[in-house]
């Protein structure tokens, strides 16, 4: 590349120069241009060698420190005219050390639980029948207790999977969770598995007491509709029933009272 400095024209002819140093080349000369009709006042220019090894004056052209190298063009303080023509090899990647199988005890480098789950577990080591089985978001609260906001919000967040619903194509999209990461929360929000347990059979109590006593009143109230169909065919007789006072059974929760008159009984449930 041949420069004349006496009408610091740069000469671009060469074919060697590729397009990145010609656009460069014509940047600094427009620089140069307009520092020489704005007549800029910089700090008292020195020679020194910068950072690169470029030798020149340095000035401030719109607040920025540029080089003025005397031949006609400027050159940036960070820029490297020689290193741009020429090519350097980049770095060699930083490897850090790889993740170790919670199984093995082995190095890998990917795994699926690993991508999915933030899992420590290698492919060759992954359990899909046990400790490493998926679980449904609805099977996670009802088996172990949780809520939403134990799934959700306590820290970390339990990362999941979607997978289509295979009873329904057309429903919502099922939410798999990691099996042994779910039992690891409920050890965080019961504190023991012992304590899970009794949660578990507590809960499992009042629901078969709240069935019982459902089934309860159901029967109670067909037998007063039962009763009450009776008692309405023996208004029909000849005579109205002057009931006495009524008499508690302890025996089956039942009232009786009799009429006064031709001695009929009546036994029936109050509500």
């Amino acid at each position: 590349m041949k420069m004349s400095q006496d009408k610091n024209i740069v000469d671009t002819s060469n074919e060697k120069v590729n397009d990145g140093i010609r656009k460069r080349i014509e940047k600094n000369k427009e620089r140069a241009l307009l520092l020489r009709k704005a007549k800029v006042v910089s700090h008292p220019p020195k020679r020194t060698d910068n950072q690169n090894g470029i030798t020149g004056k340095v000035i401030k052209v719109q607040g920025q420190k540029v080089i003025d190298s005397g031949a006609g063009f400027l050159i940036e303080e960070n820029d490297d005219l020689e290193a741009a023509m020429c090519s350097i090899n980049p770095p060699a990647p930083i490897i850090s050390k790889l993740p170790e199988c919670q199984e093995c005890k082995k190095e890998f480098k990917d795994s699926f639980l690993l991508q999915k789950f933030d899992y420590l577990a290698c492919d060759n080591c992954r359990d899909n029948d046990d400790k490493h089985s998926l679980i449904t978001r609805t099977e996670a609260k009802q088996e172990y207790l949780l809520k939403d906001c134990d799934i959700d919000k306590r820290e970390p967040p339990l990362k999941y999977i979607l997978r289509k619903n295979p009873h329904n194509v057309h429903w919502g999209e099922m939410k798999l969770y990691l099996q042994i990461q779910i039992e690891e929360r409920a050890l965080q929000v019961w504190g023991s598995e012992e304590a899970l347990l009794e949660e578990r059979e507590k809960r499992e109590s009042n629901r078969q007491e709240a069935k019982i006593k459902k089934f309860n009143r159901k029967v109670k109230k067909l037998r007063m509709e039962v009763r009450s169909s009776l008692y309405d065919k023996t208004k029909k007789a000849s005579h109205t029933h002057q009931f006495g006072e009524d008499t508690y059974n302890e025996d089956d929760d039942t009232y009786t009272h009799t009429c006064t008159t031709c001695g009929f009984e009546d036994t029936y449930e109050k509500m």
